[in-house]
C-alpha cells in the first residue's frame, strides 16, 4: 500500500471511529425517552436510543471487514472511555446551579439527565460485552467461510450480540423497578427492532465495503495491514 492509499485508509478509519463514538454517545443521551415505532405489521415500544444504536454495529462490521479485529476492538474501547467521559461531563454540569435566565433549569436538567448515570452505566456494561462479542463472532464466521458470505457474518454476529446488549441494558435499567412481563416486552421489542434494522442494512454494508475496497485497492477479503 503506497503512502497516498495509506493516508486514505487512515482518514477513513478516523471518520468511521468518530461516527461510531458520536452515535454511541447520542444513543445514551436520548435513551430515557421511550417511543413507539409503527412499521405497519407491528408497533414497537423502544427507547429512543435504540433508533441510532444499530449504526454502531454496522460500523464495527465495516471496520472488522476492512481493518481487522485488533483495529476494530480499539474503536470499541475508545467508545467505552468516551461514555465514561460523557458521564463525568453530565455530573460536572449538575454541580453548578443554573442562573435565572437559563433556558434549562436545574429541575429540567435533572429530569433530562438525572437518570443518565444509570442509563450510561447499564449501557457500558452491555456495550462492552455486546460489541466485543459482535467483533469476535464476525471474525469467527469470516474464518469459517474463508471471507465469503458477508451477509451471514454481518447478520449472525449483529443479531446475536444485540440480543445480549438489549437484555443486559433492560435488566440493569429496570430489574426491581418494573414487572417482569413489562421488562420482557421491552427486551423483545428492542431486540426485534435492532434485528430488522440489521437485516435491512445488509445491502448498505455490501455497497460500502465494495466502495472502500475499490478506493483502497484491496483484494477480496483483504484487510488493511
Amino acid at each position: 500500500m503506497n503512502r497516498a492509499t495509506r493516508q486514505k485508509a487512515d482518514s477513513l478509519y478516523l471518520f468511521l471511529a468518530t461516527l461510531f463514538i458520536t452515535a454511541l454517545i447520542v444513543c445514551n443521551l436520548i435513551a430515557n425517552k421511550f417511543v413507539t415505532v409503527d412499521l405497519g405489521f407491528k408497533i414497537f415500544t423502544i427507547s429512543a436510543g435504540v433508533l441510532p444504536y444499530p449504526i454502531t454495529f454496522l460500523i464495527t462490521d465495516i471496520l472488522s471487514e476492512i481493518y481487522g479485529r485488533a483495529k476494530t476492538n480499539k474503536v470499541v474501547l475508545m467508545g467505552f472511555f468516551a461514555l465514561i467521559f460523557t458521564l463525568f461531563i453530565l455530573w460536572l454540569g449538575s454541580q453548578f446551579p443554573s442562573i435565572v435566565a437559563s433556558p434549562l433549569s436545574d429541575e429540567l436538567y435533572q429530569r433530562a439527565y438525572g437518570n443518565s448515570w444509570r442509563v450510561i452505566m447499564s449501557s457500558m456494561v452491555a456495550y462492552i460485552v455486546a460489541q466485543l462479542v459482535d467483533v469476535r463472532l464476525f471474525h469467527f464466521w469470516k474464518k469459517m467461510t474463508g471471507g465469503k458470505h458477508l451477509w451471514l457474518r454481518n447478520n449472525a454476529s449483529t443479531i446475536l450480540s444485540q440480543l445480549v446488549d438489549t437484555t443486559l441494558v433492560i435488566l440493569v435499567l429496570f430489574a426491581g423497578e418494573l414487572e417482569w412481563s413489562v421488562i420482557g416486552g421491552y427486551i423483545r421489542d428492542g431486540w426485534m427492532f435492532k434485528a430488522l434494522v440489521a437485516l435491512a442494512d445488509t445491502p448498505f454494508l455490501y455497497a460500502t465495503t465494495w466502495f472502500i475496497r475499490k478506493r483502497l485497492k484491496l483484494k477480496f477479503a483483504q484487510e488493511v495491514n
